[in-house]
């Protein structure tokens, strides 16, 4: 029986993870009082206590959650971004590469990935790798988002009756150009130029859509929509998480669909000069708490679908 610890189960992410864990005959989740889940001390003997932690925390909080665990058996899944980054922990992205699946199932340490830089890098990573765009390629993306992405702040501005009329239409935000994703989403990728990026909130709870926009004359090889559809199908070849779709029947992109599940599903589009690559998927599922069980069932070693909800 496997020990699970969650900082921080009060908020979304965390909320999501108990939801998921709670039927498994193989865990048990040591709990916190209310009254103690903010104490350092009471924390730290429940992080210790476990073998694996999950931490839905702040950055800040998340640093203190590590450098307080003084047991090196404990395994950790951090879902900031405090670790994104860190050589010495493991991106919790599988299904990038072998390397990338080795180093997460050997690892103690797990970074889960951010919702938008999820969609962005299991578009771009193949590109990259395949050396159909060079690192300096000038990306640009677009990613709408339900407004739970936002955590229980957002999630009571967009539930409020009386919240402003602005909120009823599609929001930009980023608009600076500094958001806290760029930094995983240019490293992981290898790129050496940061893409631009603009996040769009709006007024449904869940679901993501990540479009990446290629121009087939800069590409370092020639690709046509169905030979970039088949990249992307060999790339992740087997994987049960991420799939290769359609536009929906009424040939449009829904960030909806993929609402409530823990999969991902990449479309191709567009035509031969100008090419469009959509990722669908749930901001709270493979966007987040979904990554994050995924990525323990990896730690595990057991199937890593297990407790999910992954479609056909």
């Amino acid at each position: 029986m496997t020990k699970v610890f969650i900082d921080g189960r009060e908020g979304t992410t965390g909320l999501r993870i108990v939801e998921r864990l709670s039927a498994r005959d193989d865990i048990t989740l040591i709990p916190i009082s209310e009254e103690l889940r903010k104490d350092p001390a009471a924390r730290r003997a429940c992080i210790e206590a476990s073998d694996i932690s999950f931490l839905c925390l702040p950055d800040a909080a998340a640093r203190e959650a590590v450098a307080m665990c003084e047991n090196p058996a404990v395994k950790i899944i951090d879902t900031s971004t405090a670790h994104r980054t860190n050589p010495d922990w493991a991106y919790g992205f599988a299904e990038l590469s072998d390397a990338h699946r080795e180093k997460l199932v050997n690892s103690k340490r797990v970074a889960v990935p951010g919702c938008h830089a999820s969609g962005f890098i299991a578009a771009v990573y193949p590109l990259v790798a395949a050396g159909v765009i060079a690192p300096d390629y000038p990306l640009c993306v677009h990613s709408l988002t339900g407004y739970s992405g936002g955590g229980k702040k957002m999630i009571a501005q967009y539930k409020d009756e009386n919240r402003p009329a602005l909120y009823d239409a599609p929001r930009q935000y980023g608009i600076t150009q500094s958001h806290k994703h760029l930094p995983e989403m240019q490293k992981i990728c290898g790129l050496s130029r940061a893409p631009l990026f603009m996040p769009i909130v709006a007024d449904f709870y869940s679901g993501m859509e990540v479009t990446v926009a290629l121009y087939g004359d800069l590409l370092k090889k020639s690709m046509t929509v169905d030979s970039l559809r088949e990249l992307y199908a060999a790339h992740y070849a087997g994987q049960k998480l991420v799939k290769i779709g359609q536009p929906d029947e009424d040939g449009m992109l829904s960030a909806l669909s993929m609402s409530g599940r823990d999969d991902m599903e990449i479309t191709v589009s567009g035509n031969d000069e100008r090419l469009l690559v959509a990722v669908r998927f749930d901001n709270l599922g493979k966007g987040a708490s979904g990554a994050a069980v995924q990525c323990m069932n990896l730690l595990m070693g057991c199937d890593e679908c297990k407790g999910l909800n992954v479609g056909e």
